[in-house]
């Protein structure tokens, strides 16, 4: 299959995190520098590829700075927003904890199961807790000859306009596979409620309208991730009905 010819647009995190321009090192490569690809890239590449870090927002200003535990340095440093969250539940920060060592687990992660395409297995929360979070996650396949830069640009300040109004966790783009297009961007929320609200924001009204210029396919998948109390682990499941977190 010949590859498709598009403009990808850059990680969301080039905006929050401007650096001057560097010569990568390819034995230290920058991990906040979007990488390039091309069909050849994983022809001899065995390990799982970490294409991006997570983007995750900022904790509220309010919250003390003793209740954050120090996080545990992961192989890629998380991104964090300009824009920080207004408020953040107990559960909710010890995700958000968890989530800086939040990466794909196969380069093919836009094309498998959503369960199955990152580390969900080595994400662990304290045993005590016990909660569920709404989860969104946009699979898409760029269209030939798209630039992606206006819409690049209106999902930035979607992402913003979340974290602002609260309720978003963590944001992760991917980058377009170069033969296929096909591409996934996930979202988790404290809440389904927090998600809704943010659907009729104008900037993500705006983004949405924009993506029919950009994607030749698209589709939303909705799931719940889950902790037991009594387990360290978080389990992803398909979201059915009915509210989830709060």
């Amino acid at each position: 299959m010949p590859a498709l010819t598009f403009t990808a647009p850059p990680h969301p995190s080039t905006a929050v995190n401007k650096k001057p321009a560097v010569t990568q090192d390819p034995q230290h490569p920058d991990p906040h520098l979007l990488p390039s690809f091309s069909p050849s890239t994983f022809e001899h590449h065995n390990e799982p590829v970490i294409y991006l870090p997570p983007l995750l927002s900022s904790l509220p200003a309010s919250l003390p700075s003793d209740s954050v535990l120090p996080v545990p340095p992961p192989s890629q440093a998380p991104l964090h927003t300009e824009s920080r969250l207004p408020h953040i539940d107990p559960a909710s920060l010890s995700l958000h904890r968890a989530l800086h060592h939040f990466h794909p687990a196969t380069p093919s992660y836009a094309a498998v199961p959503y369960a199955e395409g990152f580390n969900w297995s080595e994400l662990e929360l304290p045993e005590d807790e016990e909660r569920e979070w709404y989860v969104v996650a946009f699979r898409s396949k760029r269209r030939d000859g798209s630039d992606g830069t206006p819409l690049y640009e209106a999902d930035r300040l979607a992402h913003e306009e979340a974290v602002q109004n609260g309720g978003l966790i963590m944001y992760w783009y991917g980058v377009p596979d170069p033969t296929t297009g096909l591409n996934l961007a996930t979202c988790i929320w404290q809440s389904r409620k927090h998600a809704l609200a943010a659907n009729s924001r104008p900037h993500h009204i705006r983004a949405m309208r924009l993506a029919a210029a950009s994607f030749s396919e698209y589709s939303l998948e909705r799931h719940v991730l889950r902790k037991v109390r009594g387990e360290r682990g978080i389990h992803v499941e398909q979201y059915t009905s009915g509210d989830v977190g709060w």
